[in-house]
């Protein structure tokens, strides 16, 4: 095996078992270090235990996999899996390198615990389980993850967006004109929609309010306001470098369109904000995915009240009805919330072993409820959480959709009476480094889906939801859920069917 070179390496194993380093604090003794600090073919399974910096431990996983170290790598693999359970994929390539040195019962127990989680795969032809084929255990299992691919709920499709290098990745909905607004990161216009998709020029960028690429829109109907979440991106067409980096929230009036004013997130730097929060009593929140920060605003503009560098990726928001807690979800970490009362943060508590709460981009709080769209997970969902009464636990979980037909990458939405309207289809990914279409004959119209949020209401589930085809639904879901539950049936599997998770 080769070394690392030596000042590489040392820097490396310093980062990944001294996390001090990644914090910008003075660096403790850790007896996990190497002697010499140099040489990760030196570290011991108890060294790399102790490691808690998961981008210095995908570095060294890529490094005993490229130098065919495999049971250091194992040994890393189920650090990182630790450290970031809400990983599908990490979970998937641990498996596949127990499969590699042929540890079935390593590679069998992290499929089972995936598919209970709710995670779907078809493995079948996947020569990287070659060594685990051939046993009645392993087309058990299978067939248990093929399973729960197969489409779940009573969603569909309400309409589709006219226009395709739109970039619309932003619905709201006007309760008193009883229409849709939606937003376009490409052109930075907000245009009013209707139920079969026709859209009507609104809000356009111009001197006056100078609109960027827009993210997220936000309504408060009872004072007639239409907040907007802007940034300077390169998907938007009239980019111009003066303005890299900026971002803000713009006001206007919702039943006119009127530009009413403008709050750009202070600073300097790199910013974008990408979600927007309100409360019944008109109080935004929006935060800031690139800098993992939320801002609220007030009469002097936006006003920090959170930042946290351990943070990853922070995506949805939701704000309780009471207007005490703000809830937001990181990409890779979960779901964590905020007591606006004593600005103090806290971890959502949650089963982990039936219910994975990473890969959500859109969250909304309805009646009691977290709902939660994960595009991150494999297969996409839309789930709803029960909250705890002091809202600091999930109590249960139920599936609204899951692995329907329409998804692609399901992303954010809003909700209407009982209803969370939402795109099913992002399409960011269809844009290149430099802001253009990557192919502009892929790119499709903005599909937008319906799901139920009362679907299965009352349903027990207790950080999973295997219970769902046992228990007794409303009359007028039977026939949605019999069909599922007989699918299972004719499979005779009896591993949990769980299809709580996000990745």
């Amino acid at each position: 095996m080769k070394a690392l070179p030596t000042l590489f390496a040392a820097l490396l194993l310093a980062f990944a078992l001294n996390p001090a380093h990644a914090q910008d604090k003075p660096a403790a003794a850790n007896p996990a270090v190497a002697a010499d600090g140099s040489d990760p073919s030196t570290l011991t399974e108890e060294q790399i235990k102790h490691a808690d910096v998961p981008l210095a431990l995908n570095k060294l996983a890529q490094f005993y996999n490229g130098h065919g170290d495999y049971q250091r790598f194992i040994w890393t693999m189920q650090r990182l899996v630790e450290l970031t359970p809400n990983s599908g994929a990490l979970k998937l390539q641990l498996a596949i390198a127990y499969a590699q040195v042929d540890n079935k019962s390593g590679a069998y127990d992290l499929l089972v615990r995936m598919q209970a989680q709710g995670f779907g795969y078809d493995l079948s032809d996947d020569k990287r389980f070659d060594k685990i084929h051939g046993t009645k255990v392993w087309d058990y299992i299978n067939a248990n993850l093929k399973a729960n691919l197969v489409p779940f709920g009573e969603g569909k499709p309400a309409f589709d967006l006219d226009g395709k290098d739109t970039l619309i990745e932003s619905l709201a909905y006007d309760p008193k004109r009883k229409q849709f607004l939606a937003g376009s990161m490409r052109d930075g216009s907000i245009s009013l929609a209707t139920m079969d998709g026709k859209l009507s020029s609104f809000i356009k960028p111009d001197v006056s309010n100078g609109l960027w690429g827009v993210y997220d829109l936000a309504i408060d109907s009872a004072h007639d306001v239409l907040y907007v979440a802007s940034s300077s991106v390169l998907q938007f067409k009239n980019y111009k470098a003066e303005d890299a980096g900026k971002a803000g929230v713009f006001k206007f009036q919702l039943s006119s369109g009127k530009f009413v004013g403008k709050y750009l997130v202070p600073g300097e730097g790199k910013h974008i904000l990408s979600t927007l929060t309100i409360g019944k009593d008109g109080q935004l929140f929006a935060a800031d995915g690139v800098n993992n920060e939320i801002y609220k605003l007030d009469a002097a503009g936006l006003k920090l009240i959170m930042r946290n560098p351990k943070l990853e990726s922070v995506r949805g928001m939701a704000l309780s009805s009471d207007g005490k807690i703000l809830y937001f979800a990181d990409y890779s970490l979960g779901i964590f919330g905020i007591d606006l009362a004593k600005t103090s943060g806290f971890e959502v508590k949650h089963n982990s072993e039936k219910l994975v709460v990473g890969g959500i981009d859109g969250l909304y709080y309805y009646d009691g409820n977290l709902v939660m769209i994960s595009n991150g997970m494999s297969p996409a969902r839309v789930m709803r959480l029960k909250l705890s009464a002091d809202g600091r636990e999930i109590a249960g979980a139920m599936p609204l959709d899951v692995a329907q037909a329409a998804f692609s990458v399901p992303t954010y939405g809003t909700i209407v009476d009982d209803h969370l309207y939402f795109i099913a289809n992002s399409q960011k990914s269809q844009y290149d480094q430099y802001g253009l279409p990557k192919d502009a004959l892929k790119l499709q119209p903005v599909h937008v889906f319906k799901s139920d949020l009362r679907f299965a209401w009352g349903q027990s589930g207790v950080g999973g939801i295997s219970s769902r085809y046992l228990q007794p639904r409303p009359q007028k879901r039977k026939s949605c859920l019999k069909n599922h539950h007989q699918n299972w049936r004719r499979q005779k599997l009896s591993i949990s069917t769980d299809r709580t998770s996000g990745e």
